[in-house]
């Protein structure tokens, strides 16, 4: 499979948008502005963002998602079938952000990412990682039994139709020379929370988790030539988590999945600590959860490292890459501050490279 050099940092997608993209992307959502205006206007704030992580120190960038009203969102703003705004809470208990259902047969009708991809790729040098959602966390998300079964009769085939849709995106992102492509899928590690099973009436947990695996294999199959990340965190929405637990649930599935790299979230204390990592598969990239994205507090590089000195007892150096727990706004309406990432980041990137030169 292919490597990423140890320590390098990666974002997770996401970061905060200043309060005019904010505005912008409702302004474009509720038709005050064109589709087409909003992007010639955005085609000028992504590369601030852009030159943001290049300053930090990142090895590998995204554009912030600042285009994105949402990480899942965007596949139903690229795919016809979906009618907005008909649930609620967007899989958290303190959001009340609305989302899509799906309500008739999906049929693509623009890319996901790949012309983000392409413009992220025309205004930087620096190597790129590019997001798109996971067929099983669109499934959790934008199935519901009340708006869908006339379209999908259940979650799971909703998830096989988003299967091929996806696979398409991923490969057009090799295409294109995308260096680290991600999946997204938190409403897999959600179901580590007793709570969060009980919300949603699941019952059969470890179907749940065949399904991630599956959709994920689905996905990559053949595409072994890429370097593809599987993202998991507990999801959240002004610095509060939508579960909590330990990661020992899901654990050994991560096994099963064709992909290079886990970025997991691991530095809050609400992801139960390292301890599941005793069975983190050895033959995959720990994207370790250094930075605390939830925290207000700027970590310090030396925090860092301890984070990586305790992640060391469980997966060796050779095998970490050093990312923040998540993305630090995985939709536009996350109230989340553009400086205080900054600082994180840089700190981040700091301790990355004192680790660089400490294993070189």
């Amino acid at each position: 499979m292919t490597k990423a050099a140890p320590f390098s940092t990666f974002v997770v997608g996401s970061l905060p948008r200043p309060q005019w993209v904010r505005d912008l992307i409702e302004d474009r959502k509720a038709g005050r502005i064109s589709g087409a205006d909003a992007e010639t206007l955005l085609d000028d704030a992504v590369p601030s963002a852009i030159r943001m992580q290049e300053r930090a120190g990142l090895d590998y960038v995204s554009d912030g998602e600042w285009r994105r009203e949402s990480y899942v969102k965007v596949f139903a703003d690229a795919v016809d079938g979906f009618e907005s705004d008909l649930l609620a809470g967007g899989g958290s208990p303190f959001s009340t952000l609305p989302y899509p259902a799906v309500t008739t047969a999906l049929k693509p009708n623009r890319p996901i990412a790949t012309d983000e991809a392409r413009f992220l790729k025309s205004r930087s040098a620096s190597k790129n990682i590019v997001a798109v959602p996971s067929p099983y966390t669109i499934a959790r998300r934008m199935w519901d039994p009340h708006h869908s079964t006339s379209a999908y009769a259940t979650r799971d085939e909703f998830m096989d139709a988003c299967i091929p849709i996806v696979r398409g995106e991923v490969r057009a992102l090799i295409a294109l020379s995308v260096e680290a492509i991600q999946l997204d899928d938190p409403w897999l590690a959600l179901l580590v929370d007793p709570s969060y099973r009980e919300r949603e009436g699941i019952k059969d947990v470890d179907h749940e988790i065949e399904m991630s695996v599956r959709s994920v294999n689905e996905v990559t199959e053949g595409l072994d030539d890429a370097f593809i990340s599987v993202h998991l965190c507990h999801a959240h929405f002004d610095r509060r988590h939508s579960t909590r637990g330990s990661y020992e649930l899901i654990i050994e599935a991560l096994g099963h999945m064709n992909v290079d790299r886990f970025a997991i979230e691991l530095a809050t204390p609400d992801s139960g600590g390292l301890d599941a990592l005793k069975n983190f598969p050895t033959d995959k990239i720990l994207g370790l959860g250094a930075i605390d994205h939830t925290d207000q507090n700027v970590e310090i590089p030396e925090i860092v490292i301890q984070r990586v000195e305790n992640a060391l007892q469980y997966v060796p150096a050779e095998r970490i890459t050093l990312n923040p727990d998540c993305g630090f706004a995985p939709s536009s309406a996350n109230p989340m501050d553009l400086d205080e990432s900054y600082l994180k980041l840089t700190a981040m990137c700091q301790a990355a490279q004192i680790l660089k030169d400490r294993f070189s």
